[in-house]
């Protein structure tokens, strides 16, 4: 039977939090236990250098995010597992698809857009200063890391999904000029389920913020953060509205039906708001406490995690190595012999 293939990177720039567990990394993680899909996950540690040039932050990042996935049960015998980085094939791609990728749809990027419009509010004489050929090429490389494993799916936010359609512009261009169908168009699925989490601002949850609650915090240290989230001035036994607290939506994303509608009926009935930190971390703890001990023993043991993404990039590279090969032989760059 043919499975469904499903690519997921995960840029390495960060510690993983609250948000980036349930908007992607839970649903990831149970698609992985799925035996009728093919799924890959990787460290795109490559993209990571288009937005960090701090090399430590790139090294403790990766480290971080592979024990997060490992923790939180990441089944790396059903799914592909492994680092950007590690697939040489991956580059040699980007270049072949550069050369049938036209300037014009780059320009179009939104990140691109994003840095010119930025340098003309500025007054800037060059609206590309500080511009890197990584930022502007950033969506080939995103088309090569999908269209190397030939992706059916590739879960996205809102704002990937222009780069899904980049990628099969240069997938059905590079088809279409080498007369063959060596490349599968991907779809960009965008679940609009999947909450987005409020940080501890009342902002989107991001590290770019800094209003974030990482994963695997200590107990002290996840209290800590969890009575710094931003409420309003009710006081205990006056009426909470649910809708639009952050605290409220936190513990809605972690806890049971049952569990939120307990939750909801507090509000009404005028939970204070010292309570409902103590309710959220009481959740929070109790669901984190198991991973967050395997993460600290997997963070003690990089050994462990070489060895399953040096295995990762074995099962990568058995599919990549001989699909560039021929690749190779379609441009015209293969042996003689």
């Amino acid at each position: 039977m043919n499975k469904t293939r499903v690519l997921t990177g995960i840029t390495t720039t960060g510690t993983p939090h609250l948000g980036n567990y349930v908007g992607a990394i839970k649903p990831a993680i149970e698609a992985s236990q799925d035996p009728n899909v093919r799924s890959y996950y990787f460290l795109a540690d490559l993209h990571a250098l288009i937005k960090s040039q701090d090399p430590q932050r790139i090294r403790d990042s990766r480290l971080e995010i592979a024990a997060t996935w490992l923790a939180l049960g990441l089944d790396t015998d059903n799914a592909v597992f492994y680092r950007q980085s590690d697939i040489p094939e991956i580059p040699e791609l980007t270049w072949l698809l550069s050369c049938v990728c036209a300037k014009g749809l780059m320009n179009r990027a939104h990140a691109y857009k994003a840095a010119v419009a930025e340098n003309e509010a500025a007054g800037n004489q060059d609206p590309d200063k500080g511009v890197t050929m990584g930022l502007f090429g950033y969506p080939v490389l995103m088309a090569a890391d999908i269209l190397m494993f030939n992706a059916h799916k590739v879960p996205v936010g809102r704002d990937q999904v222009q780069h899904l359609e980049m990628a099969r512009d240069i997938a059905g261009r590079f088809n279409h000029l080498y007369r063959g169908e060596y490349f599968t168009a991907p779809q960009a699925v965008v679940d609009e389920h999947v909450e987005v989490l409020g940080g501890l601002d009342g902002r989107k949850m991001s590290k770019s913020y800094n209003n974030t609650i990482p994963l695997f915090v200590s107990e002290k240290k996840l209290l800590k953060l969890i009575r710094k989230i931003k409420t309003n001035s009710l006081e205990p036994g006056q009426p909470k509205d649910p809708q639009g607290c952050t605290i409220f939506q936190i513990y809605r994303a972690f806890a049971t039906r049952e569990q939120s509608e307990a939750m909801r009926r507090r509000y009404v009935e005028g939970i204070g708001w010292g309570d409902a930190k103590n309710e959220l971390f009481e959740l929070l703890n109790a669901q984190l406490r198991d991973p967050r001990e395997r993460y600290q023993a997997l963070m003690e043991d990089p050994a462990y995690i070489e060895r399953v993404l040096a295995k990762g990039a074995e099962k990568a590279r058995a599919e990549a190595a001989p699909f560039m090969d021929r690749l190779r032989q379609v441009v015209g760059l293969g042996r003689f012999v």
